[in-house]
């Protein structure tokens, strides 16, 4: 299928573009990204790359030449197609506008609005939301339309004064650069037209809404964002069929600042697009309940009136040269555990894995510090904190707090790491370890 070649919009108020020079002639092959020609306005030189590959042709407007915003004025596709003639008097203008099929019948005559180039490899523009309805009043300035490309959301301004004689796509319809999308006559129309662009097939404008004049399209993001008070045309409930939420630039900056999402107002059936005035609709729909989440989770608190660790530990040290406490922790935690594990031994500050394998503490050995842990025991006996309500982690989580002259001990993990009854046989075995150490000696 022929790519078409559009004069591009360097700037938002920009209406025409002169061609400067061409660096590719007809019938030379051209790759995506290599320079086709260069176009100047009154702001800017700038080359303008091929966006696909194929055989330059139909070149409708030579150097020298000024081109209406989103003109069509060459074609790359295959080599027959190519170099199929242009239209007879060179100039695009004399040629049927590629939506001309549709009956004139349908479409009043008038001013023709088209989906404008808001940038160099833009093909298409999605339609966030129309701002005027079907035989509403409008004025050269007035924001028409929301255009969302890939890289921006931005309105759309008419360009002339008149009556909305026709809209020919509705919002959440992607339309392709330079097709009329509207069109606005002179005189209030009798019988104003709503279509979309799947009701019209391939042909989604007359004839009659001939030379199209690129309105004026500015940043959304300086805009002010105000209630419109034309009613929103073709609202929808629920994402668009792509999935997309519809919503003006604002509305979603402020969204994402305040931890709002805008996906629950399409399940809520709210109709989009959205504005600024929905996010009130949305802070006022009710929260979620929480059980799912608290249902996937587990959390254990033991509270031991007196600890035999600490003095443990000095014995160890002594009589057996085991100087690693944290090690000690991790022999503890994996026998706990009740099988050979990774165990994590985390401080504020740091973090050290120990390969527990069943049998005695001496056999405790760092772990590659690359290891995925089967188990986290973080000890906060020096700091603060009294007691931790985290959340569940990657792995089964032991906590260690100071209480008083004993511990505060916590596990906290997913409800697929541990069963019921495993997470009450960890945090038991481990308490009574932490109480009395020589258990783990019997």
């Amino acid at each position: 299928m022929p790519h078409e070649v559009i004069m591009p919009a360097l700037g938002m108020a920009q209406d025409s573009g002169q061609i400067v020079a061409w660096h590719k002639s007809p019938g030379d092959e051209v790759a995506a990204g290599d320079v086709l020609f260069e176009v100047e306005t009154d702001k800017a030189t700038m080359e303008v790359e091929a966006q696909a590959n194929g055989v330059l042709g139909q070149v409708r407007h030579e150097a020298g030449a000024d081109v209406p915003v989103g003109e069509v004025i060459a074609m790359i596709g295959t080599s027959a197609e190519a170099t199929a003639p242009a239209p007879s008097d060179g100039n695009a203008a004399s040629a049927p506008p590629p939506n001309a099929a549709a009956p004139a019948h349908e479409i009043p005559d008038g001013h023709g609005v088209i989906m404008p180039a808001l940038g160099m490899a833009q093909d298409s523009g999605l339609i966030v939301a129309w701002h005027k309805a079907p035989g509403d009043a409008v004025a050269s300035g007035d924001v028409l339309f929301e255009v969302e490309t890939d890289k921006s959301t931005v309105e759309v301004e008419a360009d002339t004064n008149g009556f909305v004689a026709a809209l020919l796509a509705e919002a959440g319809e992607e339309a392709p650069v330079g097709e009329v999308i509207a069109v606005i006559s002179k005189e209030k129309p009798n019988a104003p037209v709503q279509l979309s662009r799947s009701a019209l097939g391939d042909a989604p404008a007359s004839a009659a809404a001939a030379q199209p004049a690129e309105p004026k399209a500015k940043a959304a993001a300086t805009a002010a964002e105000t209630p419109t008070s034309a009613p929103r045309a073709s609202a929808q409930s629920g994402p668009a069929p792509d999935g997309r939420i519809l919503a003006s630039p604002k509305a979603r900056r402020l969204a994402l600042e305040q931890g709002l999402d805008l996906a629950r107002l399409a399940e809520a059936g709210h109709p989009q697009p959205y504005h600024v005035a929905d996010l009130e609709v949305l802070r006022a729909l009710p929260t979620k309940a929480p059980e799912a989440a608290a249902a996937s989770a587990r959390r254990l608190t033991a509270d031991l009136a007196s600890e035999g660790f600490s003095e443990f530990s000095a014995w160890a040290q002594d009589s057996a040269g085991l100087s690693d406490a944290a090690a000690l922790l991790a022999g503890f935690a994996g026998a706990s555990l009740g099988r050979a594990a990774i165990v994590a031994v985390e401080t504020v500050n740091t973090q050290r894995l120990y390969q527990v394998p069943p049998g005695p503490l001496g056999d405790v050995t760092e772990a590659d510090p690359d290891s995925i842990p089967d188990l986290c025991l973080r000890d906060l006996r020096l700091s603060r904190i009294s007691g931790v309500d985290l959340g569940p982690e990657d792995c089964p989580t032991l906590t260690l707090c100071a209480g008083g002259s004993g511990l505060v001990v916590t596990l906290e993990c997913a409800a697929h790491s541990l069963t019921a009854r495993e997470a009450v046989a960890l945090l038991s075995n481990f308490a009574a370890r932490m109480e009395q150490p020589v258990r783990h000696l019997l």
